[in-house]
């Protein structure tokens, strides 16, 4: 669903199980309320009760890799901890990254004093 930026990124994340929950980038005309792909998929797993993740997958049609944006390490690091985060796109794997590795400094609970 990116009619705007014409900017495919799909994401797979895989809980503890095994399942595979997937997303897309969902756009609309003020980009400003744009989901991306991982938040997408790891919004529907919460949802569907799914607690524990093993890793996530985010792929774009680049040459390059395409890591998660800002918002998305934050919202990976507060819902699957340091997951391994592979890119890849339409033809191979890019890069895997821990999340510590994209966010070493991360704002969490554990600075609320939770």
């Amino acid at each position: 669903m990116c009619d705007f930026s014409h900017f495919k990124v799909g994401a797979a994340l895989e809980t503890d199980t095994g399942e595979i929950i997937s997303g897309c980038n969902i756009e609309n005309a003020t980009y400003g309320l744009t989901v991306c792909a991982e938040r997408v998929a790891i919004f529907k797993a919460l949802s569907e009760g799914r607690r524990s993740f093993r890793r996530i997958a985010v792929v774009a049609d680049t040459s390059a890799p395409t890591p998660p944006c800002g918002a998305c390490r934050q919202i990976i690091w507060e819902f699957c901890g340091d997951i391994p985060v592979v890119i890849a796109n339409l033809s191979e794997i890019t890069a895997t990254l821990r999340m510590n590795e994209l966010l070493p400094l991360p704002f969490d609970k554990r600075l609320l004093g939770g």
